[in-house]
């Protein structure tokens, strides 16, 4: 039997994003937007969600990842031609992925991106290596006199992942990478001198995507995020030792 203090469960919090989906969701099954039709420009949502443009364009990239929208370069993003029922429902269930467990997000991200830096090792162009090389030293410059790297981190992981020249990998990690980084910093479940051991770790990573080390890269990138997988590892150990007690 559970106590008292088992049965209370941490309080959700909308993310800004999911609130973006939300609204535009609501905007689409109440038929004010419908298939077809195009999204205001990324200033004017970003004005008038009280956002900044960052949340936008990670709400439109999760919407498009899921076929909910299409963007064209030229003309602007418009709702995909899917009837009302469709969308709903599936809009549903990237809000409800976004809350899933954080173990399973963690171990998701660290098969996603063994993956991801191996492709990046071997099809990398001198022009993704500038672009991972300029992200790691951002990182560096900030990480090294005790600035929040968060950002420079996500950006890092990004560049890699771009690097694979694979949409489908690089539009995943951007949905999982940022919300983790941003979780695993804020409450310092790596711990306080993360951010200056990623440096080296980031460093290690670069020079095998240079070297177009398959082996290496996957070996460096699986040291990086070793200490948060053993995290994850051992939280699914403790939630099948609870799962087998309430049996």
């Amino acid at each position: 039997m559970k106590s008292l203090i088992e049965n209370i469960t941490a309080i959700q919090v909308e993310s800004p994003v999911d609130k973006i989906i939300g609204q535009l969701k609501q905007l689409i099954v109440s038929g004010q937007l419908k298939p077809g039709d195009r999204l205001p420009a990324e200033r004017v949502l970003s004005e008038r969600f009280g956002v900044g443009r960052s949340y936008i364009r990670e709400a439109i990239l999760k919407l498009e990842f899921y076929g909910l929208l299409r963007t064209n370069p030229q003309s602007g993003t418009y709702v995909a031609g899917l009837s009302i029922n469709v969308i709903d429902n599936i809009i549903s269930d990237i809000i409800k992925f976004n809350k899933d467990d954080f173990n399973a997000l963690i171990e998701a991200r660290y098969h996603l991106e063994l993956n991801a830096v191996k492709l990046a090792a071997e099809r990398r162009t001198c022009e993704d290596l500038e672009s991972i090389k300029s992200a790691m030293e951002d990182y560096e410059n900030k990480a090294s006199t005790g600035g929040d790297a968060v950002e420079e981190d996500m950006v890092f992981h990004i560049k890699v992942a771009k690097a694979t020249k694979n949409s489908v990998i690089e539009s995943m990690i951007l949905i999982l990478v940022p919300d983790l980084i941003k979780n695993i910093v804020q409450n310092k479940i790596c711990g306080d001198n993360r951010a200056k051991t990623a440096i080296e770790e980031h460093r290690m990573i670069y020079a095998a995507i240079e070297a177009q080390d398959m082996a290496k890269a996957e070996e460096a990138m699986a040291s990086h995020l070793d200490e948060i997988w053993q995290i994850s590892k051992a939280g699914f150990a403790a939630q099948h030792i609870i799962n087998e007690a309430e049996v």
